[in-house]
């Protein structure tokens, strides 16, 4: 009796593990879904899915989803897709939302732009509805060298067919800045951006900046401009400021070569000093030889004293001035 029980405990026990086996790789619940929702999907499909290592509930139930939204959408599409890395219910809600919308999107550009690495869906829903990107503060100067910070609001719709290989966003970015730099620099005046502001817009919006992107730019419209330094101002006091310390360096090296010069004349004229003290030192040296030689009397040489004595008296005369007259 009691290995009969546990006999049939056993087998009962190795029906469930046979039917929990069996309901794993057979998801009959699928299976009748699909059925109702007449998607022809087949059990051995969904069996060889088990297989393949793919979930069945991530295929088929996007598949019942495009099935019921009037896609020709089928079963090996969604599969190769999902083994691929990509989202398949995120592919098949973008075609559904391009179908409402009566944007052309097939199924394999759909997957491309998903496996690219682009939200599809996002995609389309901007196709649908633009996005309005604003571009940080720019700054540009007007030829009269005034500074304008101007910033934009860009108006962009999704390019479905520019999706895989276009620029993004920082690129549509970087180009309405340039634009913006490129308008404000041509003006001569700054009173004149102020003045129309939707100069720049249809400036910049004819440039054809979404080239190579994957967004089409609908509106330029300019939401701020503020006015800046004086730039060109700035720039001519620094110009004159690098001038005058230009012209103190060069004052400096006159004024130094001048002082050297001062000093030079300097040791010349001590130099020709001591040339004279010298010629004079020979003076009594050639007397004498004069005297001994007989080329010169004592007489003329007393008379030679007293010219000097004469010419010494005359000379301290002459610097005293003339006299003065007595009170």
């Amino acid at each position: 009796m009691i290995t009969a029980l546990v006999s049939s405990v056993f087998a009962l026990f190795v029906f469930f593990i046979a039917v929990a086996l069996f309901l794993h790789f057979v998801p009959i619940g699928l299976w009748i879904s699909a059925i109702a929702a007449g998607v022809n999907v087949g059990i051995f499909t969904l069996v060889g899915m088990r297989l393949r290592r793919v979930a069945p509930a991530q295929i088929v139930l996007p598949l019942i989803k495009a099935n019921k939204a009037g896609l020709d959408v089928n079963v090996n599409q969604l599969e190769a897709h999902f083994l691929a890395g990509g989202n398949v219910d995120r592919v098949v809600d973008a075609l559904i939302a391009a179908h409402r919308a009566e944007i052309p999107l097939p199924f394999a550009r759909s997957a491309a732009i998903d496996l690219a690495g682009r939200d599809v869906l996002e995609a389309v829903q901007m196709s649908v509805n633009p996005r309005v990107i604003e571009t940080p503060m720019v700054s540009a100067v007007a030829k009269n060298g005034i500074e304008l910070k101007v910033k934009a609001r860009v108006t962009v719709r999704a390019n479905i067919d520019r999706l895989v290989g276009g620029a993004g966003e920082a690129t549509i970015i970087a180009r309405v800045g340039e634009g913006i730099v490129t308008s404000v620099g041509s003006s001569d005046d700054h009173k004149a951006v102020l003045e129309n502001p939707d100069h720049i817009s249809r400036t910049v919006l004819g440039k054809g900046l979404d080239a190579g992107t994957a967004f089409e730019i609908l509106s330029i419209d300019i939401a701020d401009i503020d006015v800046g330094r004086n730039i060109g101002a700035e720039l001519l006091t620094d110009q004159a400021e690098a001038d005058k310390r230009i012209a103190q360096a060069k004052a400096e090296e006159r004024r130094a070569m001048a002082v050297a010069t001062e000093q030079e004349m300097k040791a010349y004229t001590q130099e020709m000093q001591a040339k004279v003290v010298e010629a004079q030192a020979d003076v009594p040296h050639a007397l004498a030889e004069a005297l001994r030689n007989g080329r010169m009397g004592v007489m003329d040489y007393y008379n030679m004293n007293n010219m000097l004595a004469d010419t010494q008296m005359r000379e301290t005369i002459a610097k005293s001035g003339p006299p003065q007259p007595a009170k």
